[in-house]
């Protein structure tokens, strides 16, 4: 049977991508091994980056390993996200530098390096069974102290990562109801363009 989150790609993809979605329900009885974590991680360091710079940093709260941790940057948390990601054995922080360490002016594109960082990572947590839901909603000065962030680098998102739950452990409705709705995206026509951009691109084979 299939999972209704698993998407109905309308052109081949690997099954790694079409079965990867963002979960609410984590079984928080159920750890995440290190060697699980240094493999998301490895995952990570090997996602390409403008000057080779790597300009991401990773604050890993692992509640069977540092549950003050993990308790701090829960607290962190928006409300809304507390209800439900309280119960992820893993939270990781992620955090951008903003300037090029070796000529100290500014990384445009560090936003967009430490975004395919976590997709490298979010791509590797799914094919170790793994679910991986990003969240912006926190307190990012409270993040900051809480993971010791220093001043050169700006938290951006915080991970939640852990084995499936059930979606009947989650207390609000629509989350529930999240866990089971098929996912949806714009067709490739709307984003993508042949040439110029008032020009739809064809699926057609010539």
């Amino acid at each position: 049977m299939t999972h209704p989150k698993h998407a109905a790609a309308d052109h081949d993809v690997l099954d790694l991508i079409r079965k990867r979605w963002s979960p609410r329900a984590f079984d928080a009885t159920r750890p995440v091994s290190r060697a699980e974590i240094w493999r998301l991680f490895e995952a990570a360091r090997w996602a390409p980056s403008s000057r080779n710079e790597q300009p991401w940093r990773f604050v890993v709260a692992d509640r069977n390993h540092s549950p003050e941790a993990h308790e701090a940057l829960v607290g962190a948390l928006g409300p809304f996200n507390q209800t439900w990601a309280s119960a992820a054995p893993v939270l990781i922080l992620a955090a951008v530098q903003f300037t090029v360490e070796e000529t100290g002016e500014t990384n445009r594109l560090a936003y967009y390096d430490a975004g395919q960082a976590v997709a490298f990572l979010t791509l590797q947590a799914q094919s170790q069974g793994l679910g991986i839901r990003q969240m912006e909603g926190f307190d990012h000065a409270a993040a900051r102290r809480v993971c010791r962030i220093p001043d050169a680098f700006e938290p951006v998102v915080v991970i939640a990562a852990g084995y499936l739950g059930s979606p009947e452990t989650l207390t609000v409705e629509k989350h529930r109801a999240a866990e089971v709705t098929p996912r949806r995206r714009r067709p490739i026509a709307d984003f993508v363009f042949d040439g110029t951009w008032d020009t739809t691109m064809s699926s057609e084979s010539n």
